[in-house]
């Protein structure tokens, strides 16, 4: 095989390393990027819900979700420096630790998720096109909602809920398929929008009665045993649970990553996620504490808060607010499946086939999958509990990321020959045995059982939310163990 036909095969414009004139990322967009990833409904939820099960007591939430942040810029710096370096995504580098075949087929297992969640995510992002076009109905004709059309249901879902799908499809198919340009500058809109629509959201519960919001907020959290040994504990699964909402982002962070001018760019924008955090943090629990004294719920009855913001808005009785929360979800739910889900999909699936798809092809698969997960999520995937088989999947990610950094930083030396990266030549540098390097192959098989047990094993199922961590370290130990000459 020549080395040309070889090239032919492996290399692609999309997977091909960034110019340096495109390096044009910096601190501020990666800010954008972290604001992005906690800036939904699911992130909303998660951060209150820690909150409450805590009984608000502040020093438990704050400093574990502290903490789990420092360990999630760790290791994006560690994943996202070969990258920003290089210019490489993700999948690409791969091929120097799994071999160049061992990439390929193992990085489906990202592409796998990544496609499921999208179309679960666009399920609940279709939900809100469903709710506005509902109010636009009410708001012409209110009995329109009662004609037998709109109550007649196929496969579960009427013909509003068909609609919201297929606009949720087909607008964020064309939007994120334009390119990495475009992306930049919606993530950047996203992350700005969706804060000022927090602000609007926070003053409208401030400015209800200022005074009696205030003493609320001030009143109810809990500031007491600060210095506690009791609370390492609860600490420790703050911080784990933190991580494990942002896990699935770390493995794939070269994509974006490859595209930050320099490793200082980078180090600042990572530790940005700390100021997300403390920002989001604030004012969703200020609206969630808020909201509750506005509704004149019972403040002691800590279960009965409303955690999702759907709910808050659904208790408001304000057609204006509910109308503007609803398009501020739909551009928070939409970048976030841009990020988590869409573009390290896109990359898997030209990888796997790269002398054939493009950004636009690899779309249109993703779009054509991604209808058929939300049109039957509700009423048959949800329900056979697959989510469990998804969340296997994902025990293995722990383990590639242990195995790159272990192989970039402490086996290669953060060197990486670029030309034999795309060739399939047997004496190229990452052929190893057949396009698989077995070593690899072994270190990651076995850094996924520890981390599956975790899912499966009842008695280890407290270790959940570190799997990813344990995996990482059990993978990465084994590969250092067997790899380093």
């Amino acid at each position: 095989m020549s080395q040309q036909k070889s090239k032919k095969t492996l290399i692609n414009w999309d997977l091909v390393s960034v110019n340096p004139n495109d390096k044009n990322w910096d601190w501020k967009d990666l800010f954008c990027f972290w604001g992005v990833n906690i800036q939904s409904v699911i992130g909303f939820s998660l951060i209150t819900s820690l909150y409450l099960i805590y009984e608000l007591n502040s020093f438990i939430v704050f400093f574990g979700t502290i903490l789990g942040s420092l360990l999630v810029y760790f290791f994006s710096n560690w994943i996202g420096k070969p990258s920003q370096k290089f210019g490489l995504p993700f999948i690409v580098l791969l091929r120097s630790s799994l071999g160049i075949r061992g990439a390929k087929y193992f990085g489906l297992l990202r592409g796998f998720v990544g496609i499921f969640m999208f179309g679960i995510q666009t399920y609940f992002l279709s939900k809100a096109f469903g709710y506005l076009i509902r109010i636009i109905i009410f708001s012409i004709q209110p009995s329109l909602l009662d004609h037998d059309i709109l109550l007649t249901f196929f496969l579960g879902l009427n013909i509003i809920d068909w609609t919201s799908i297929i606009i949720a499809i087909f607008l964020q198919t064309f939007l994120f398929s334009i390119g990495m340009v475009f992306n930049k500058k919606l993530i950047q809109f996203s992350a700005l929008a969706v804060y000022s629509g927090i602000l609007l959201f926070f003053f409208s519960i401030l400015l209800s009665d200022v005074k009696f919001t205030i003493n609320t907020f001030v009143n109810s959290l809990d500031y007491g045993n600060f210095i506690d040994i009791n609370n390492l504990g609860p600490i420790a699964t703050v911080a784990g649970t933190i991580f494990a909402y942002f896990s699935i982002i770390i493995l794939s962070y070269g994509d974006f990553s490859r595209y930050v001018k320099n490793e200082n760019e980078l180090k600042k924008g990572n530790l940005s996620l700390i100021l997300n955090l403390i920002i989001f943090s604030f004012f969703s629990l200020f609206i969630v504490i808020g909201a509750d004294a506005f509704l004149n719920q019972n403040p002691e009855n800590l279960s009965r808060i409303l955690t999702n913001p759907t709910d808050i808005i659904g208790s408001l009785n304000n057609l204006l607010v509910t109308n503007l929360v609803l398009i501020f979800i739909l551009i928070a739910s939409a970048s976030t499946n841009l990020i988590a889900n869409f573009i390290p999909s896109q990359y898997i699936l030209i990888n796997f086939i790269p002398s054939s798809l493009s950004l636009k092809s690899s779309s249109f698969i993703i779009a054509i999958i991604g209808i058929f997960v939300s049109v039957f999520w509700l009423t048959y995937l949800s329900q056979i509990g697959i989510l469990s088989f998804v969340d296997t999947f994902g025990a293995f990610f722990g383990p590639i990321s242990g195995i790159m950094i272990a192989d970039y930083y402490f086996v290669k030396k953060g060197d990486l020959v670029n030309k034999d990266i795309y060739s399939l030549e047997t004496n190229g540098a990452y052929y190893y045995s057949g396009g698989w390097h077995i070593k690899g192959v072994y270190s990651l098989i076995l850094g996924f059982i520890f981390s599956s047990s975790t899912i499966w094993n009842s008695n280890l199922m407290f270790l959940q939310s570190y799997s990813w961590i344990i995996g990482a370290f059990i993978a990465g130990f084994v590969y250092l163990l067997l790899a380093k000459k």
